[in-house]
């Protein structure tokens, strides 16, 4: 007994340690205060500054733009990699593995400076065309949609595909009929994933953006390092905003989930 309650005070402790800065900055944004820790009366400024403030409006937009994209290619890069992985020989598949990890484990800031040399020293590259900055953080993203397509592929049957092969279809039907369709799950939370480390990433979009552009990332560390407090605050709603729809998203995922594994089963 004693166990058992010493394991729910752990939870809490850990659950209080991850949410409660969250939780303070989504109150803070509902009052006029300038800063946390102040007294403030409750107020929806923020949330109408973020909607007024077409510099914040812009830079959203932006961001989310870049997102999409990025998560796009390096979905349908990611999940063709996995496909090879799957269907070539042992040594070659082990060889596509290694070098999968590596972008992985590295760091950011490294990849970031490294994809900053190649298109911009070595390929005389423009950063204003934005290429460096998609190409940087496709290789940021790439790599996990790889992981989460994979794991589906090693469910998969692969007699399967030859099954539909024999009965007619051509390879690149029974390519789209059979093994995507099995590959659903995975391709969806591939694209998830790159479209939130999109989001998230710092280091190499800070070495590879184009001097006018900003993602939310880029905007929240130049902010705080300025004097405009309205600014500042407005990025208390953006992130609560944020937080409510990250939330609203994994709570439908696990009530969908069981309903689908009632249906299968």
């Amino acid at each position: 007994m004693k166990k058992n309650g010493f394991a729910y005070l752990w939870l809490i402790v850990v659950l209080l340690f991850m949410y409660l800065p969250i939780l303070l900055l989504a109150l803070y944004s509902f009052t006029d205060a300038t800063q946390v820790g102040q007294s403030g009366a409750f107020s929806l400024d923020n949330y109408k500054t973020l909607i007024e403030e077409e510099e914040l409006r812009n830079m959203i937009a932006g961001t989310f733009l870049l997102a999409i994209t990025v998560a796009f290619l390096s979905t349908i890069l990611g999940t063709i990699g996995a496909i090879g992985r799957f269907y070539v020989g042992k040594k070659l598949g082990s060889t596509i593995e290694f070098f999968n990890r590596i972008p992985v484990v590295n760091a950011d800031v490294v990849t970031g400076f490294s994809i900053c040399v190649l298109f911009i020293v070595f390929l005389n590259m423009d950063k204003d065309t934005y290429i460096p900055l998609i190409a940087g953080q496709m290789a940021l993203c790439t790599p996990f949609v790889y992981l989460s397509v994979l794991p589906r592929l090693v469910q998969m049957d692969k007699n399967h595909y030859e099954v539909a092969i024999d009965l007619g279809a051509t390879p690149l039907k029974a390519m789209f009929s059979v093994t995507l369709r099995e590959l659903i799950p995975g391709i969806i939370a591939g694209f998830a994933t790159a479209l939130t480390l999109s989001l998230d990433d710092y280091f190499i979009t800070s070495y590879t953006k184009p001097a006018v552009f900003d993602t939310i990332s880029t905007y929240v560390v130049n902010a705080t390092r300025g004097s405009q407090t309205r600014i500042k605050t407005a990025l208390w709603a953006l992130s609560t905003i944020i937080f409510v729809v990250v939330v609203a998203a994994v709570v439908l995922m696990n009530l969908k989930t069981p309903k689908e594994e009632n249906g299968n089963a």
